[in-house]
């Protein structure tokens, strides 16, 4: 299923997301075949969090005091993407474990959502998974640009 096919019928879930946590964890992926493809396995050390990203540009913090700089705009374009701000707040909120990787879930007029898959290094299943157990020697991959998103916004 496409993430096209997916927006046309998230509108109900939207309304509920909006009210839940910035980032926030959930049982099982809304779109299982995309994080199978990106690495997820459904068992003991792997965990899909949701979060949401606000849209459109960021604010430059304006000087409190003096002289406004005269070519100092209001807005700015991040370096980074959407995608890799939101692994980077989800590997902040959980310092344990290891951003695998995320992908898209919906977005509305306000917010994009993503899912991150990210891996616990210390679980014994994780350890034992030949596949999967390089990401046990990985350090903070998401604050250095080492996730897919990441490569792309360091170009």
């Amino acid at each position: 299923m496409k993430y096209k096919d997916v927006k046309e019928s998230v509108s109900p879930r939207i309304s509920r997301w909006r009210k839940q946590p910035v980032v926030k964890r959930v049982a099982r992926p809304t779109r299982a075949d995309r994080a199978r493809t990106l690495g997820y396995k459904a068992k003991q050390g792997f965990v899909i969090v949701r979060t949401r990203i606000k849209k459109g540009g960021r604010r430059r913090p304006t000087p409190m005091q003096g002289r406004k700089p005269r070519k100092m705009g209001l807005f700015y374009t991040p370096v980074m993407n959407k995608k890799a701000i939101a692994e980077k707040r989800v590997a902040r909120k959980f310092p344990n474990m290891e951003v695998l990787n995320s992908y898209i879930v919906a977005e509305d007029g306000k917010y994009k959502y993503y899912e991150v898959i990210i891996v616990d290094k210390s679980h014994p299943s994780v350890k034992k998974d030949k596949e999967r157990n390089w990401i046990v020697t990985q350090r903070r991959r998401a604050f250095r640009g080492l996730t897919s998103s990441g490569k792309k916004s360091r170009k």
